[in-house]
């Protein structure tokens, strides 16, 4: 398997060669970029401190002076190495890596790699070579187009980090304005629900001493009432008791009428008002403060006994067709409630048949109504139970007169027979009318004849009525027939 090392400088995969690590390409300019001071290239024990021009050695303090007195290196240019370390090896021969004592001169054009004489005449037979020093200009300007569209590269992702940079900061104060409105919006919410609270604990105390006033009132003239009717029963029975006859007949006119006035006062068995008093959270409130807020008191309650029901469909459907009517729910005071969440149930039994059930769906709408909608099997008498929290509302029970399924009529809607028939004697028609001549339908103006249009098959003048059934007694079937297919 193919094995690869990720370069420490860019962090770029790089495929080994077959070699190993060892035959990657070299880094000529690592000892440029170094920190530590190159060696002597004479004695190896110095550090370099220049550079021989000619032959390209490094050399220490020790070194330059000795290459400067020998004769034959006496002429040799020699530098300070700090002006050559931009120039990195320039001017240093390298050697074949294969063939340690050649130097590179040579470039193979089919390998794309710098060899040296034993490789042109060993590995690299055959294959197209020239002196580096004549096929530099050639790689070097494609390298130099590679490095001028890296360039334009390396500015326009300048470009967009400086546009990064300045989203960043654009961001971050962006957020700094965001939060500052977050915490207006969150200061002024939580400020509208406080107001919005002492709103509703201010209508649930005004709620509470309203309702305990009526008690109180009604507490007040049921006591002055029983006190009253305490007194007149002790007058009374001590009257009865202790009274002679003559007294008991001289008073009983004045006892009587004041016991009958008392019988007759109208007083409410149950308390004037309830404890019905909940509260919705998911209840719209409307505005406060600038902001929507929720949760409201809800003081109504449900009177079944003031529930109504509503549609035209009330007591009457029809076979297999979907029917329904509307239930209103009103409060104690005669109100719509104008919310959904009642417990409604509707029972609808048939009255022969016991086993016989419709199963109705209540429809919820929200606002105080229900829509009940029913399909109905069998035709019959049913009786319909309409309960709210297990109580009947108002009309319930009530009867059903389901119908047998609509029948359609199989005539034809005409004027009279003559004209749907085209004028043929033998073709009659359900209303009965004939013609002279003989003809046993009906004609204009003739025998019989309803005067309006009307159904062959049955005499209905309406034409969206339901079909009556077959034609009369003395008619044929054969004859209506004969109309209808005319």
């Amino acid at each position: 398997a193919a094995r690869s090392a990720l370069c420490p400088v860019c962090d770029a995969e790089v495929a080994l060669p077959p070699g190993g690590v060892g035959q990657l390409t070299p880094d000529y300019l690592a000892p440029s970029r170094g920190g530590a001071a190159a060696g002597c290239d004479l004695c190896a024990d110095g550090a370099a401190a220049r550079r021989c021009l000619t032959c390209g050695a490094d050399l220490c303090l020790f070194c330059c002076q000795a290459h400067r007195r020998q004769k034959k290196t006496a002429s040799h240019a020699v530098t300070e190495l700090e002006n050559t370390k931009d120039c990195s090896q320039a001017g240093k021969p390298l050697f074949c890596p294969s063939h340690p004592t050649e130097e590179l001169r040579l470039f193979c054009e089919q390998c794309d790699q710098p060899v040296c004489r034993d490789c042109v005449v060993d590995r690299h037979r055959q294959h197209p070579y020239d002196f580096t020093g004549n096929v530099i200009h050639r790689h070097g300007d494609a390298l130099r187009e590679l490095l001028k569209s890296t360039q334009q590269h390396m500015g326009t992702l300048e470009d967009v980090l400086g546009q990064i940079d300045d989203m960043g900061s654009a961001v971050r104060s962006r957020t700094e304005a965001v939060a500052t409105e977050i915490c207006l919006f969150a200061s002024g919410y939580v400020k509208a629900i406080e107001v919005h609270r002492d709103r509703l604990l201010k209508q649930l105390e005004d709620l509470k001493v309203q309702k305990e006033n009526l008690l109180h009132l009604q507490k007040a003239q049921l006591q002055q009432l029983l006190l009253d009717m305490r007194t007149g029963v002790g007058f009374t029975e001590r009257l009865l008791t202790s009274g002679s006859d003559l007294e008991i007949l001289i008073t009983k006119g004045v006892v009587a009428s004041r016991l009958a006035k008392l019988n007759s006062v109208a007083y409410n068995t149950h308390p004037s008002v309830d404890d019905g008093i909940q509260f919705s959270p998911q209840e719209r409130a409307g505005q406060c403060c600038g902001y929507e807020v929720f949760g409201a008191i809800l003081n109504k309650v449900v009177d079944p006994a003031r529930c109504t029901l509503h549609g035209e469909d009330l007591h009457s459907a029809r076979q297999h067709q979907l029917t329904g009517f509307t239930l209103l729910c009103n409060d104690t005071t005669g109100e719509r409630m104008g919310r959904g969440g009642e417990a409604v149930r509707v029972t609808i039994t048939h009255k022969d048949k016991r086993d016989c059930a419709v199963k109705p769906t209540v429809c919820d709408n929200g606002d105080g109504t229900y829509h009940i909608s029913y399909s109905p099997e069998e035709p019959g008498l049913y009786a319909v139970c309409i309960y709210v929290k297990g109580q009947h509302v108002q009309g319930s029970p009530f009867t059903l007169m389901v119908k047998n399924k609509f029948r359609e009529h199989q005539g034809v809607f005409h004027c009279c027979t003559f004209c749907s028939s085209g004028g043929q004697k033998a073709a009659r028609c359900a209303c009965g009318g004939t013609m002279p001549g003989g003809y046993q339908g009906c004609g204009h103006g003739h025998k019989g004849h309803p005067g309006c249009p009307h159904w062959s098959c049955c005499g209905q003048v309406k034409e969206s009525s339901e079909c009556l059934g077959g034609p009369p007694s003395d008619t044929s079937q054969r004859s209506l027939l004969r109309t209808v297919a005319l």
